[in-house]
């Protein structure tokens, strides 16, 4: 009965270690298809494609922008110096006159009739005055006498001189070659001193006002260029810088320019608001690249290069920009071929394909 015990313990002893051989020899035999083979390199990235520049010298324009105003070279409130019943209004509006011309008239009657009479007791003095003078140098009549006479002739004429003024001042008569503008009161109306009847203002030329920080005040001066542009009209107006205020405004820090603008056919109107873009300097063989292809740095800026397919950083130095450009003073030259695209995935000696180069 004891061996019979053995030799069960035995066959059981065998089979297990049979079972363990088998089990073995299957999970090697799984193992070993599923492995990959030590020689099989993963695959190769393909190279980064990116648009390209190609770097040759080029002009670049320094240029600051602004808002500035449309001002009549010329404009004044017509108004009469002294009161009266308007009789003459010759003022056709939106119409031009030329200097000189008549535009308003009040009552001069009484200052018509004041001078005539002066008129006839001046030609009187005068006749006295000259017969006087013979006798006096005759020794006829005594120095007083003749002195009086003169001052009686100079009295008039003073006089003349005055009526004279009052009538003319009871005229309005065009100061400048002008348009009319709206009239603001009618014949037989009676006004005063200060009355406005109407505005008269040159367009042409139009003064073009503008103002720019005081940090430029260095870098502008009289018979620069500046370009504007109005609402509702495609194409740039040009004009030149004739006068500069001498001193800044504290409160905004800027100060104010003037140029002129011939406005020969009048199609601008003076108070619009304009747009102004005016050039400080031009760089006639500057080396410049797109703004979005400069990376900033903590200790600088750099771009990437093509070289032998490959991108390479390259640090620079920046002068001025523009809205779409910014000027390389240092770092590249031309012939160099600029990286403009897929900035962020660039590193040192990544491979890129260049699919544009502008």
């Amino acid at each position: 009965m004891k061996k019979k015990g053995i030799r069960w313990i035995s066959i059981v002893l065998a089979a297990a270690l049979l079972g363990i051989l088998l089990a073995f020899r299957y999970l090697n035999g799984n193992g070993s298809q599923e492995r990959k083979p030590a020689e099989e390199a993963p695959p190769k990235r393909p190279p980064l494609s990116v648009r390209s520049v190609a770097i040759s010298p080029k002009p670049i324009i320094e240029y600051i922008t602004g808002t500035g105003t449309l001002t009549a070279s010329e404009e004044v409130d017509l108004s009469f110096e002294s009161s009266g019943r308007i009789t003459v209004l010759n003022i056709d509006e939106g119409q031009k006159v030329q200097k000189g011309t008549l535009l308003a008239k009040i009552n001069d009657s009484e200052l018509q009739a004041q001078r005539d009479k002066i008129n006839v007791q001046l030609k009187l003095a005068e006749d006295r005055e000259q017969r006087q003078r013979t006798l006096v140098e005759r020794e006829a009549i005594s120095r007083e006498s003749y002195e009086q006479s003169l001052a009686e002739m100079q009295a008039l004429k003073a006089d003349l001189a005055q009526i004279e003024a009052k009538i003319e001042k009871a005229s309005i008569f065009a100061p400048f070659d002008g348009m009319v503008g709206l009239r603001y009161t009618s014949e037989g109306a009676f006004v005063s001193p200060g009355t406005l009847v109407t505005k008269l203002v040159c367009i042409s030329p139009l003064k073009v006002d503008f103002a720019i920080a005081e940090r430029y005040i260095g870098n502008v001066h009289t018979g620069m260029t500046v370009f504007f542009t109005v609402e509702g009209y495609l194409k740039p107006f040009e004009a030149k810088v004739y006068a500069i205020e001498p001193n800044v405004d504290v409160k905004t820090r800027t100060f104010a320019m003037r140029a002129l603008y011939p406005n020969a056919r009048e199609t601008l109107k003076p108070g619009r608001s304009i747009s102004v873009e005016l050039h400080l300097r031009l760089f006639n063989d500057a080396i410049s690249i797109p703004t979005e292809a400069l990376i900033p740095e903590m200790d600088g800026t750099l771009v990437y290069v093509y070289r032998s397919g490959k991108a390479q950083p390259v640090p620079v130095q920046t002068g001025i920009r523009t809205e779409t450009e910014i000027q390389i003073t240092s770092g590249l030259a031309v012939g160099d071929t600029l990286i403009t695209s897929g900035i962020l995935q660039l590193r040192t000696g990544l491979p890129v394909q260049l699919t544009e180069i502008r």
